[in-house]
């Protein structure tokens, strides 16, 4: 087993006791890069080894012992470009680091790099990035989920010791199932949201990818907390996430809920959650049926919010800041072309259903309906909350679907978040954890807890990791040389 294979925990535990160096470390993590990343392209950009490493020495002393993790790219970086996966952005480097980067560093992390992503965070699958699409670890004409799929994927492959994604409806904690990792989303305004671009405000929320529970714990320790820059953001300073690990769930509470577990799974999926209910119950907790009866209602009250969202915050890219411009004789015309050049055809889509549900006339009949079953949906979990701890779902209905089999069928690819999407119109914390396979492939599932309940969601996930053991399927990517240098974004 590499270094690279091990966990961050594991590796500061090796650092401490002088059993292992960065230098080794950081070999590892690169020769994995060059024998696999050609394939799997899960990286936009790669920081220079040297460099890195001379990062990394400076920081040995830090909690994070100087040890590389890798970037979601529409997470604000010095020394990254920060492209959201568009051309729009292709060339934009941002002068200052987001919150999380800063908190990181503080730590004594390094960035190793910036990870592949649908463009401005919207898909489910990484194939929607303008530069190319990221594939899945575990079989290469396979997508790694999205839109957090380029970290998933670089976690999977050994590529990363970890990595920050972002989740607005289910993009931290989808392509962690499909690639067979551990993703978390906090609960919102947790962790601050300064510096990541935005997509739809009141649901984008940024959170780890990593090889096990433990690890996820760790960052969300690091990078939880108010932040004065960020205003949605809440109290979270200086709690160990760690602490509850190891204590056990006999006599949690844990509510299967029937909406998620009747047309659209099959029955090697119905037996792996038949398996998970097992294991719940041979650690002392007990399982109740629950309803969460807007569940249906989820997916298009998800679209209508967040594309119309998206709507608003994508006005900015106007062509005549952050990135170049078409040359057009008219504002209206330099408006037109640059957005029409920049954008993808996911994201047009987004903005115009966005636009048409905020324009006078509709707004009401559209946005309006869509907030107040919003607030049906959270008081669905509220209801639930009230009888059980923890609500366990799949992470997804299926395993990972082939590249380019939902391309042509945009709604069968917002089904992909069917499970996912509640938690976070409800704001709640929610995690995803390898669960075992379904035709091979990885199949996770999802915990979800109350509010501010990470500690109780974490411990629970842990205690289902070690007693489910380690059964993920190695990675199957055939080999390719990458440089060391940086490389740059782009086809």
């Amino acid at each position: 087993m590499g270094l690279n294979e091990r966990s961050l925990h594991e590796l500061i535990g090796l650092l401490e006791r002088g059993e292992a160096s960065l230098e080794e470390i950081i070999h590892d993590l690169y020769r994995a890069i060059e024998e696999k990343d050609n394939s799997i392209r899960a990286y936009l950009e790669l920081a220079d080894r040297e460099e890195l490493l001379a990062q990394a020495r400076a920081n040995a002393s830090k909690p994070l012992r100087g040890l590389p993790i890798a970037i979601k790219d529409n997470i604000s970086t010095v020394g990254f470009r920060t492209t959201c996966g568009s051309r729009f952005l292709r060339d934009f480097e941002p002068i200052y680091d987001a919150t999380v980067v800063k908190r990181l560093k503080a730590a004594g992390a390094t960035i190793l790099g910036k990870t592949n992503l649908d463009e401005f965070a919207m898909g489910s699958s990484t194939e929607n990035s303008a530069f190319f699409p990221t594939r899945n670890p575990h079989d290469l004409e396979r997508v790694p989920g999205g839109s957090s799929g380029g970290s998933a994927a670089a976690v999977a492959a050994h590529e990363a010791l970890a990595a920050l994604g972002s989740d607005t409806g289910g993009s931290i904690r989808q392509p962690a199932a499909l690639c067979g990792v551990v993703g978390l989303k906090p609960t919102y305004g947790l962790v601050s949201r300064y510096g990541l671009v935005a997509f739809a405000s009141s649901l984008d929320q940024i959170g780890p990818l990593t090889k096990d529970v433990r690890d996820a714990a760790l960052l969300l320790s690091i990078i939880a907390g108010r932040d004065p820059l960020d205003s949605t953001s809440i109290d979270g300073d200086n709690v160990d996430y760690t602490r509850e690990l190891g204590e056990g769930i006999r006599g949690f509470r844990i509510g299967l809920p029937r909406e998620y577990l009747r047309e659209g799974l099959s029955e090697e999926a119905l037996a792996r959650v038949e398996e998970w209910k097992a294991i719940f119950k041979d650690l002392g907790a007990e399982l109740r049926e629950i309803s969460l009866p807007h569940t249906e209602y989820a997916i298009p009250t998800y679209y209508l919010i967040a594309s119309a969202e998206a709507s608003a915050n994508l006005a900015r890219f106007d062509g005549v800041r952050y990135t170049s411009r078409a040359s057009e004789e008219s504002l209206e015309e330099l408006y037109s072309a640059s957005r029409d050049r920049g954008f993808g055809p996911e994201v047009k889509r987004r903005i115009m259903l966005g636009t048409y549900a905020l324009a006078a006339g509709y707004y009401e009949q559209w946005y309006g309906k869509a907030q107040r079953v919003r607030r049906l949906i959270k008081e669905d979990f509220e209801r639930a909350f009230q009888e059980v701890e923890l609500v366990l779902t799949p992470t997804s209905p299926t395993p990972a679907f082939k590249l380019g089999e939902r391309v042509a069928d945009p709604l069968q690819m917002y089904l992909s978040d069917v499970y996912t999407v509640p938690a976070s119109l409800a704001g709640l914390p929610a995690i995803s954890v390898p669960g075992g396979e379904v035709g091979g492939l990885p199949f996770g599932l999802q915990l979800i807890a109350p509010h501010l309940q990470e500690g109780r969601l974490l411990r629970a996930a842990y205690a289902f990791e070690r007693a489910f053991g380690p059964r993920p399927a190695r990675p199957r990517a055939p080999g390719g040389r990458r440089s060391q240098r940086r490389a740059r974004t782009g086809p």
